[in-house]
């Protein structure tokens, strides 16, 4: 969605990457997204966790044009930017405006589609957010913000299974120069007579 409401924005553009304290951002017109996290330093809160930067003319132009809906941790960040306008949307969502420092200097929640914002001329750029977070953010004007850029992290690899190495068998130490001790042979036990006695032989046949 087109963002300036004032011409002067259109020559802070290419300088504003410099003023920002975050500037990586700067890229071609079609290249592949980048994406901010948003916290709310003073509240102590996260505002969002995957924002698409829209720093480009073409990006500024389209804001959120085409899209049906926001994820819940979604949202869009267009630099430079001091009002809105959505006509051609199809949702409402949360606008937060914010000078060069990240400090909030305006606030609209819920706004429709089909209107246009009156320009902020503290603002510096505006984050286009979900609905209600505002409301679960707790953010108000004067809140710093900090925006960092969003990395997702692969997860790890599972590590192999380690198992337990064989024990070699246990072999009683030698004593008085005598080799070493075999184990104790294992004696049978004798089977039970039918008078409930032990047989005194082992293995004997009956007569």
């Amino acid at each position: 969605m087109l963002v300036h409401a004032d011409l002067q924005n259109e020559e802070k553009g290419a300088s504003l990457g410099d003023q920002l304290l975050i500037p990586p951002w700067k890229g071609a017109m079609f290249g592949k997204p980048r994406h901010v996290f948003v916290y709310n330093k003073t509240k102590e809160t996260f505002v969002s966790f995957r924002v698409e930067v829209k720093d480009s003319v073409w990006g500024r132009l389209t804001g959120l044009l085409g899209k049906r809906s926001l994820p819940p941790d979604g949202g869009c960040w267009i630099v430079p930017a001091n009002a809105i306008h959505t006509i051609g949307m199809l949702f409402s969502f949360d606008l937060v405006l914010l000078d060069k420092n990240f400090k909030v200097v305006g606030l609209r929640e819920l706004v429709r589609p089909f209107r246009i914002t009156m320009p902020n001329h503290k603002a510096e750029s505006v984050l286009e957010l979900p609905a209600h977070s505002i409301f679960r953010s707790r953010t108000q004007i004067g809140d710093q913000l900090v925006i960092d850029r969003y990395e997702a992290k692969r997860p790890s690899k599972p590590e192999a299974q380690k198992f337990p190495e064989p024990q070699d068998e246990i072999v009683r130490e030698p004593r008085d120069g005598i080799g070493p001790i075999p184990p104790a042979p294992v004696t049978p036990i004798a089977p039970r007579s039918s008078n409930g006695r032990r047989s005194t032989l082992v293995g004997s046949k009956g007569r």
